[in-house]
């Protein structure tokens, strides 16, 4: 990932402290601010100073959902939520104000990184360069166009939600991705065939199609070799050592 500019709005200095010692070898420099009125009146102040802002709800004086309705009504920052509140009404209100993504503490900074990620990724589509046809990832290889996975000269039989599940993986072998990502990507045709939402967080259909596209790959859950879990997160493809 290019490096990033976070503003983190919390009033809690050693989750601060936390995120900077984590985030920073990741290529994330992190602005700490502990109130959101000062957080409000920065942002308005340099537009283009941040990447992406990292707010928690229960902040002295305004709230973080108040801080959120100032920013996206002048700005489409991308903001992810921080809280100790992860009840559903008060996730959906994050999201409903214009939060991109509702993070409950606590919190693996792993998790944290994984949905940046995603969330960046989601408000750069011009950077983003056309999706390649063929992968290749160690004796894995991908013809996307053609329906085919072939590893170590075998070709592998797949069922079409297993085969994109697996294209998703192998486009970004090494990093994780996070089973909301997955979700988004594979599901997307189930969801406009269905005509309704698709929750991924209630949903487990992913993890069984997972299992099974590792038992077809000779891999196993205890000591994987192709795609390991991220507990709370989601899948990596490994790359080859």
């Amino acid at each position: 990932m290019t490096p990033v500019r976070a503003l983190l709005v919390d009033d809690d200095l050693e989750l601060a402290t936390l995120l900077r010692d984590y985030l920073g070898p990741h290529g994330v420099s992190i602005e700490h601010i502990a109130e959101g009125a000062g957080a409000v009146e920065r942002i308005a102040s340099s537009k283009d100073r941040y990447d992406i802002v990292l707010l928690d709800v229960m902040l002295p004086g305004i709230d973080g959902f108040e801080v959120c309705r100032l920013i996206r009504s002048e700005s489409n920052l991308p903001i992810v939520m921080l809280t100790a509140r992860g009840e559903d009404a008060d996730r959906v209100v994050g999201l409903e104000i214009g939060a991109d993504d509702y993070l409950p503490k606590p919190f693996n900074p792993r998790e944290l990184l994984a949905r940046m990620r995603a969330v960046l990724r989601r408000s750069r589509p011009a950077e983003q360069a056309p999706p390649a046809s063929r992968i290749e990832v160690g004796d894995l290889a991908i013809d996307v166009p053609g329906h085919k996975a072939v590893l170590g000269g075998r070709e592998l039989s797949l069922t079409s939600f297993e085969f994109r599940v697996l294209v998703v993986l192998a486009r970004r072998a090494g990093e994780t991705v996070t089973r909301e990502e997955l979700a988004s990507e594979v599901l997307r045709d189930h969801r406009a065939k269905s005509g309704g939402a698709y929750d991924p967080i209630v949903d487990r259909s992913l993890d069984v199609h997972v299992s099974h596209l590792r038992q077809k790959m000779g891999d196993g859950a205890r000591e994987p070799r192709r795609i390991r879990s991220v507990r709370g997160v989601g899948y990596v493809l490994l790359r080859p050592s």
